[in-house]
């Protein structure tokens, strides 16, 4: 029932979202501008309905598209929560036993491959110098990260810093549901050979193919960095 309200237009242009499916973004995007984690309290109704001046029932029926997609659920006496479910239900899908199977590592690159060196050309073309250092600066941060953790959580934060600049919140909420267990690939990598600097060197290589507007570099080193981890994930 919930699904053929959302699925009915609310304008002749069957190409422009509903009023639901931008709330929907709207309050994804304010989970991530918050900061908000696993089990921390989401805006009442009324709050939601005041912050994006949208009516209660289409807070309503965007909350009920968030739980099916298990990125909230309710709690007794709290009310509506950030839930863990979905990307659980990842790292389910891709890891095998105690670690990621090389087959699974393989499906996972190749996912982020075509994502990663699919947005070369747009990225090209609409790049700004100020997005490029920011870029460079986010990948700064890998040589001042210590530990394992915060070493994955640097890597994977530059890349997912290169696919925000592609400006589709699709893809990026996608990469972003997969970062539990790209990170978890990361953090094996930099288990076997904890040298931030050969990361950070390779990173800077796709910031410059990008400065200097080279798609064909750009899409070559892309490829070339992601390959590199299959070795660590073969040989654990």
């Amino acid at each position: 029932m919930t699904t053929a309200r959302i699925e009915a237009p609310h304008s002749p242009d069957p190409a422009k979202p509903s009023a639901v499916d931008r709330l929907v973004m709207q309050i994804r995007d304010l989970i991530t501008a918050r900061g908000l984690q696993i089990g921390d309290a989401m805006p009442t109704e009324r709050e939601l309905g005041e912050l994006f001046q949208t009516a209660r029932n289409t807070v309503r029926e965007a909350l009920v598209v968030l739980r099916a997609y298990g990125l909230i659920e309710t709690r007794p006496k709290v009310g509506a929560v950030v839930a863990g479910g979905h990307a659980e239900a990842i790292r389910r899908l891709f890891s095998m036993h105690n670690g990621v199977s090389p087959a699974s590592f393989r499906d996972l690159q190749g996912f982020r491959r075509i994502v990663e060196t699919g947005i070369g050309d747009h990225l090209i073309l609409t790049a700004t110098k100020a997005d490029l250092d920011h870029l460079a600066q986010l990948n700064d941060r890998l040589l001042t990260a210590q530990g394992v953790a915060a070493i994955a959580r640097a890597d994977y934060d530059f890349h997912a810093g290169l696919i925000a600049l592609a400006g589709n919140r699709t893809t990026l909420a996608t990469y972003h549901l997969l970062g539990p267990v790209i990170i978890e690939v990361m953090q094996i990598g930099k288990a076997a050979r904890p040298v931030q600097a050969d990361t950070h060197a390779a990173h800077a290589e796709i910031v410059q193919a990008l400065r200097d507007r080279d798609r064909i570099a750009y899409a070559y080193l892309v490829s070339r960095h992601l390959e590199a981890g299959l070795q660590y994930i073969a040989s654990s």
